[in-house]
């Protein structure tokens, strides 16, 4: 594969060089924690996709 002269196999490793796991691992896995935390907060506030039983229906007497 030869896209612009730009050889995949043979450059992949430059980001390595850019970003280094040992700085930028752990926040990089604490930002992905609070997105993933934000998005599971905001779906269970929907109504309907929280833990909570649905509410008792109201049932009328009948009419005498």
């Amino acid at each position: 594969m030869n896209v612009f002269d730009y050889k995949p196999l043979e450059q992949d490793y430059r980001i390595w060089l850019v970003l280094n796991p040992a700085t930028w691992l752990v926040p990089i896995l604490a930002a992905v924690l609070v997105i993933a935390l934000a998005v599971h907060v905001y779906a269970f506030s929907l109504p309907g996709n929280a833990w909570t039983p649905p509410a008792a229906a109201v049932v009328e007497a009948p009419a005498q």
